[in-house]
């Protein structure tokens, strides 16, 4: 069997060097039936994907993602447990109060600021919208702490919509692996849904998210361990033989499940 490409440190640098004076491109490289194979073999390996944050309820999806900003998913579960246990209606976070609030959330960054925006969209959800959390972009977007794409994740995970949530790792991998390059997240947003065949769109974004957060990691890649690096166009690539295509065990998510 042939031996796979690995490349060295110094190989690395010099094509960093090489390639640093390029306007870097704004079009996927894969053909489209790259993208097929590389999408495909993401369901085999993880055929129900699933966001990493705890929720029982859309309203509680919207506030653990308006509160997973600049904060890991780890870090917003372990806080929002307890907070989700005893209000996970907007009436019932109104009743609490922005200072208890803050004592739930304190641990996580910026929170001060976030327990204002929990009790704004509270509040908002409330007197705009029944209670009930919208199912458009354009209405989710109006709530406090809630940009597109928070808005995305709930429209995904809590409405069953196929969109592209672009957080920190999709917006690395699809840069990093010249999939859908983008200057914004908006940009990556756009092109990624032009790319992504249709019959995988929905599960899309958590594939991605997943790879870079346990594969296509943002200080080292793992490439040794990615079942598609025969197909990654990235510069940054030091193997060349994938993975073994098998299905990862099933994701527990706590809070979901228990809801």
């Amino acid at each position: 069997m042939a031996n796979p490409k690995i490349k060295s440190s110094a190989q690395n640098a010099k094509k960093s060097n090489a390639t640093a004076g390029r306007k870097p491109t704004s079009k996927s490289l894969y053909s489209k039936a790259d993208l097929e194979e590389i999408f495909r073999r993401f369901s085999i390996q993880r055929p129900e994907p699933k966001g990493e944050l705890e929720h029982v309820n859309p309203f509680t999806l919207v506030v653990a993602v308006a509160l997973s900003a600049q904060a890991t998913d780890a870090g917003v579960n372990k806080a929002t447990r307890a907070l989700f246990a005893i209000a996970d209606t907007p009436q019932k976070m109104l009743d609490l109060g922005e200072e208890r609030i803050r004592d739930y959330i304190k641990t996580i960054g910026l929170y001060r600021n976030k327990a204002k925006n929990v009790v704004a969209l509270s509040e908002k959800l409330i007197t705009d919208f029944g209670g009930e959390v919208p199912r458009t972009r354009e209405e989710l977007m109006t709530l406090p702490g809630v940009g597109r794409k928070t808005a995305n994740v709930v429209l995904s995970m809590a409405f069953g919509q196929a969109t592209m949530a672009v957080d920190t790792h999709i917006f690395r991998i699809a840069n990093r692996l010249l999939l859908a390059p983008g200057k914004t997240p908006d940009e990556v947003e756009q092109r990624l849904m032009k790319v992504v065949p249709d019959q995988y769109l929905y599960h899309a974004h958590h594939w991605l998210i997943l790879h870079g957060r346990y594969c296509c990691k943002a200080r080292k890649p793992e490439c040794e361990r990615c079942v598609i690096a025969d197909l990654c166009r990235s510069p940054e690539k030091t193997w060349d033989i994938p993975a073994p295509l098998v299905e990862l065990p099933a994701q527990i998510i706590r809070a979901e499940a228990a809801g």
